[in-house]
């Protein structure tokens, strides 16, 4: 019998040692070929870019997956405690397999799944779930888990716990597209993981075993369940007690989920250029997967100040050219709400409600207020009606259609039942209004850094996303006549050189070319003080034939408005076409002294590990970064950037264009009670409104036109139009600061003339202080440029823009 028994162990053994050494085999071919665990060394997941503005304020995030690394010192306990209670209760003992918890889930819980048509679980660890989504496949296979156990276990001699878990926290991903227990914290309840209460990191600890079915308005109650469960094994663990536990589940999930896109209000045009400058700086992965932190030069409350004042211009330019009709119309048979609900709103013009008319009379109408959604996305079943009186819809009266105006006699032939508009409550009262049809832009930029402060495409990016400050490509008109003159200045002219005012004729390849003055006349002999301040098309004509029009070239391409200007003298009447950006980066030049500027909406860009990777203030200062104060002078900020202008000439010019604030085209703005210097700007048949205008530290540009040029009416000049705008903005921008003199460069000489000759005077209506270089002064004789002018042949050098042809024909061009 012994023998027997002997045999038969003999044979077990040799058995067992056969299986023993297949799984031995099997185990290492199948491992033999793992992923690297030590990759998870360099790990840089992607993460969410985050932009902020100057201050500080988050203007937007870009990501595939939404998420925020963090390092496991900066996780609070609690939180690390329902993910372990969650998941792993034995993490911080165990070598990588719970060999126990295994045992139990494939005994216990997977013969009951089996019972009852369940899926099988695995037991998988933390550590093997981190080799999981890291190394392996998602593939449910006995070899991914034999190789998933392999890898946990050397990972477990490679890095320690809390490395680990750090893994863990930051790359799972949690629903809603948040990836990370901070990317989560933030989508889910809109704070930091330091600020997640027991219940809510309980609630975010349910999340990684299945988003989809814990949602937390689509499967309440179950997501309410699990977290309550995971609260009570908080409570058996240790982590917390019975009370806190009781407290915890008594508590509503109280998800808020974070929206997405825009978060400094009214900034979305400013975001969308911050986010094309960082792609075409550092490309798409970079922004979408990098983790930067980008510093932006906006003020967020210059931004609010930019687009009220540029949607007042608009809108009541708009309003003056009557009611062209509702958004749409619905039927208000059934229900009004949803069908109104389902129509996109102007989510950036937030005072702007859609409603829709439900009756009609003469003393106004009932109207119904677009219902709001729930955030769990449901329609609420509340329909709110109000009145729309008719002192609201007054002003629609003046009807627009086929490009006529005409008046109707009733409000109740402005408005029917079923009509969508738009709506503003201005104090007790509701007011009808419309989306302009004019459009426009707005920028305003620090002349001597470049930064740009505020800046507004349109009416609304919700309406429109294209950014009519950096993407349309307009005429200047009048406003580009100050490079003219300053490129005349730069060479020999002075503020007191008289220029012919008088009808000229130029022949142009067999055309004649006959450019006039805005409302005809002339004014005959007349300084360049008073060409710029009073727009004279003709003198600036005359100027640029006797400077030469590659002359004028060489300074706007010096300048930045154009790459390659074209070579013909109707240029010289901004006939050409640029971007607002450009414009007032030009005028920046003037306003700064003459520097260079590059204008700049990113002050600086940081990586995911907070180094510096760009920075836009390029100015050295060798001094500023002494440990202690030992007598020495002030630092000095060493200013590298190209002297394009001379200074003399860049005071000269803002000299000339304080006058066309004080004499000129643009005296709406003497009130502002402040140094200001500008130029207003129109273009052939109204089509283009511009001012643009500058204090020491402040440089405003300020366009109107319709996306597709048309003109805008009779005296919708950039001094009826652009102007009253600059001067909403300005001066509530300007409200708290200290008022600023343009500085005198040294060894200018500043000499009493005739502000009508340019002779030197001595007292009287017309003596004005004009300062001139070393070496200038005013003419000892009276000398008129351009008198003998009759005509002249212009060789066309290139092809011309049609704008600029159609200008040159017309004999326009740049008007007041």
């Amino acid at each position: 019998m012994l023998r027997l028994l002997g045999y038969f162990f003999g044979i077990g053994t040799v058995m067992a040692l056969a299986v023993a050494a297949g799984v031995i085999i099997y185990i290492g071919d199948l491992t033999k070929d793992l992923p690297d665990y030590e990759v998870l060394a360099n790990y840089e997941p992607p993460v969410t870019t985050r932009v902020h503005s100057a201050d500080g304020q988050l203007m937007g995030e870009f990501a595939r997956e939404r998420r925020l690394y963090v390092p496991i010192q900066a996780v609070p306990d609690r939180v690390k405690a329902a993910f372990l209670s969650a998941e792993d209760k034995n993490f911080y003992t165990h070598p990588g397999v719970d060999f126990l918890a295994l045992a139990r889930a494939m005994i216990v819980t997977n013969l009951e799944n089996i019972q009852k048509g369940r899926r099988l679980v695995g037991a998988s660890t933390i550590t093997q779930q981190v080799a999981k989504n890291f190394l392996l496949t998602n593939d449910r296979t006995i070899d991914r888990k034999i190789k998933e156990a392999v890898l946990a276990f050397r990972i477990e001699q490679a890095y320690s716990k809390d490395r680990i878990l750090e893994l863990y926290l930051n790359e799972i991903f949690f629903g809603a597209g948040a990836y990370g227990i901070a990317g989560a914290a933030l989508t889910y309840f809109g704070k930091s993981v330091n600020e997640l209460n027991l219940q809510e990191a309980a609630y975010l600890a349910v999340l990684p075993k299945a988003p989809s079915n814990y949602h937390p308005f689509d499967d309440t109650e179950a997501a309410t369940t699990r977290r309550n469960w995971i609260l009570d094994r908080m409570n058996e663990n240790g982590y917390i007690t019975a009370e806190e536990a009781t407290a915890a589940k008594q508590a509503p999930l109280g998800v808020n989920f974070r929206r997405s896109g825009s978060y400094v209000f009214a900034s979305e045009y400013f975001t969308e250029e911050v986010r094309k400058r960082i792609i075409d700086r550092y490309g798409e992965d970079a922004l979408y997967e990098g983790g930067l932190s980008v510093r932006t030069t906006l003020d967020p409350h210059l931004q609010e100040l930019a687009r009220k004042a540029l949607q007042h211009g608009l809108i009541q330019y708009d309003r003056e050219r009557g009611y062209r009709g509702a958004v749409d119309t619905i039927d208000t048979a059934g229900d009004w709400g949803a069908a109104l609900a389902d129509m996109k709103d102007m989510s950036d013009v937030p005072e702007w409600k859609l409603a829709v008319v439900l009756n009609m009379g003469q003393n106004g109408a009932e109207i119904g207020l677009r219902p709001e959604r729930e955030t769990t996305g449901d329609l609420s079943a509340e329909r709110q009606t109000v009145a729309l009186p008719a002192a609201g819809i007054e002003w629609a009266k003046t009807r627009r259609a086929d490009g006529r105006t005409s008046k109707v006699k009733s409000i109740t032939d402005v408005l029917s039942v079923g009509d969508v508009v738009y709506v503003e409550k201005t104090g007790d009262a509701y007011e009808l209004q419309q989306v302009p049809g004019i459009s426009g832009a707005l920028i305003s930029m620090d002349p001597n850094t470049g930064r740009v402060l505020a800046m507004v495409g349109g009416f609304s990016y919700s309406q429109s996303q294209f950014n009519r400050a950096t993407q349309a490509y307009r005429q200047p008109g009048s406003s580009f006549k100050p490079i003219v003159y300053s490129a005349a200045l730069d060479n020999g002219y002075t503020p007191a050189s008289v220029v012919l005012d008088a009808p000229i004729q130029l022949v142009s390849g067999g055309e004649v070319w006959q450019p006039k003055n805005y409302g005809g006349g002339y004014a005959g002999p007349s300084t360049l003080r008073l060409g710029i301040e009073r727009s004279r098309n003709l003198m600036t004509v005359r100027l640029a034939k006797d400077m030469g029009i590659e002359l004028i070239a060489e300074y706007a391409e010096r300048f930045g408005v154009y790459d390659n200007m074209q070579r013909v003298l109707a240029m010289a009447l901004g006939a050409g076409e640029t971007t607002a950006l450009r414009m007032v980066s030009a005028y920046s030049v003037m306003a700064n002294g003459g520097r260079s500027i590059e204008p700049s909406f990113i002050d600086r860009v940081q990586d995911r590990y907070g180094r510096t990777i760009y920075k836009h203030d390029q100015r050295i200062c060798e001094a500023c970064n002494v440990e202690r104060w030992a007598g020495q002078d002030e630092p000095q900020l060493i200013d590298n950037r190209e002297q394009v202008l001379d200074p003399m000439t860049a005071y000269q010019i803002t000299s000339m264009m304080e006058g066309v604030v004080q004499r000129g085209t643009a005296t709406l703005l003497r009130d502002l009670g402040r140094p200001l210097a500008g130029k207003t700007g129109t273009t052939n048949e109204e089509k283009d409104a511009w001012f643009i205008g500058f204090t020491p530290n402040v440089v405003t540009g300020v366009y109107m036109g319709f996306d597709q040029p048309q003109p805008m009416g009779r005296n919708a000049t950039g001094g009826h139009l652009a102007a009253p705008v600059f001067k909403e903005y300005m001066s509530a921008a300007l409200a708290d600061s200290p008022i600023a003199d343009f500085r005198l460069p040294a060894g200018m000489n500043v000499i009493e003339i005739d502000r009508k000759t340019g002779m030197r005077a001595s007292g009287g209506e017309d003596t004005i202080l004009e300062a001139f270089k070393p070496g200038t002064g005013p003419a000892d004789s009276y000398q008129v440029i351009g008198i003998e002018t009759v005509a002249v042949e212009i060789e066309e050098q290139q092809a011309i823009s049609p704008r600029a042809q159609e200008a040159i024909q017309s004999g326009q061009g740049g008007l007041f």
